[in-house]
């Protein structure tokens, strides 16, 4: 795709932004069920609910179609590293509080805009480095970090954000030749299948109220994917990155209504300032199209 087509770009955009408020449920979904269900547990059923979903979006065939793929290595490549940060960054949630936690994991959108000059040779405009930047200054300023950092999890929270950049970037070579179905089935499976090592150990049977959180849950995580998947297809990911911010408004917005949670003042500061990069860069590829 060329840059040049300004209008899927913005397609993209607003794709993937559709996708994030949905990881944004699918987090706040999470959030209730952890308090009673363990986490393996919880994301194996997810990638349960999401091959489903697949399969009904796109019919029987995917899967089929996923194990003939000729970028299988990508795909195993690609759900490897969802695991792995995964795995890291809720391990490390045990020990961090949740500022200093979300403020390291969002350098995420940074490492992608890098990843995407070094591998994809995507040319990076300076209206998308002032966007990024501005945006991961409001997530700092929102999540209020206090002080000292325990090294380890810092690192390992780091580490997770650098990983999870990858999968973006590799989410745009692979969609070249792979529909987005196909690539959330063999995403979802590799999850699955690491996940279902710890189950035997684990599981809870879950109560019907719970039952339906986690029909949710995979609901929730199935749209964001695909609806992420396909703002990739459009738009570059050094485009799409700096949109990642906006789930942090959104996870916000979900605390308020469903836990009463009122943001402080940094928040709401924080929060603007995530709004200005992402408008500031919507006006800015609106100019380009013009």
């Amino acid at each position: 795709m060329q840059e040049t087509q300004h209008p899927r770009v913005m397609t993209g955009i607003g794709l993937a932004v559709a996708g994030y408020a949905c990881f944004s449920v699918q987090d706040a979904i999470v959030k209730w069920l952890v308090q009673d269900l363990p986490v393996f547990e919880i994301l194996f059923v997810r990638s349960l609910m999401i091959m489903l979903f697949a399969g009904m979006l796109a019919g029987p065939g995917v899967y089929g179609a996923a194990i003939r793929s000729r970028a299988k290595p990508a795909l195993l490549v690609r759900g490897v590293l969802i695991l792995a940060a995964w795995l890291s960054y809720y391990s490390a949630a045990k020990w961090l509080p949740l500022a200093e936690l979300v403020t390291l994991y969002f350098a995420a959108p940074i490492f992608v805009m890098i990843l995407s000059i070094l591998i994809l040779k995507e040319k990076v405009t300076l209206a998308r480095w002032l966007a990024a930047g501005v945006g991961f200054a409001g997530v700092a300023l929102a999540a209020d970090p206090t002080g000292t950092v325990d090294f380890i999890p810092a690192a390992m929270v780091v580490a997770s954000a650098f990983l999870w950049a990858w999968t973006n970037v590799l989410v745009r070579i692979i969609s070249r030749t792979e529909a987005t179905a196909t690539q959330m089935i063999a995403s979802n499976f590799i999850f699955a299948l690491g996940c279902a090592c710890a189950l035997p150990f684990l599981w809870v049977t879950p109560t019907w109220q719970q039952a339906a959180l986690l029909l949710g849950l995979g609901l929730a995580g199935g749209a964001g994917q695909y609806l992420v998947f396909e703002g990739f297809r459009y738009a570059p990911a050094s485009a799409v990155a700096p949109f990642e911010y906006s789930a942090l408004v959104w996870a916000f917005v979900y605390g308020y209504a469903i836990w009463g949670d009122v943001p402080k003042l940094a928040v709401v500061a924080g929060a603007s300032l995530i709004i200005a990069s992402g408008v500031g860069l919507l006006i800015a590829e609106r100019r380009r199209a013009a």
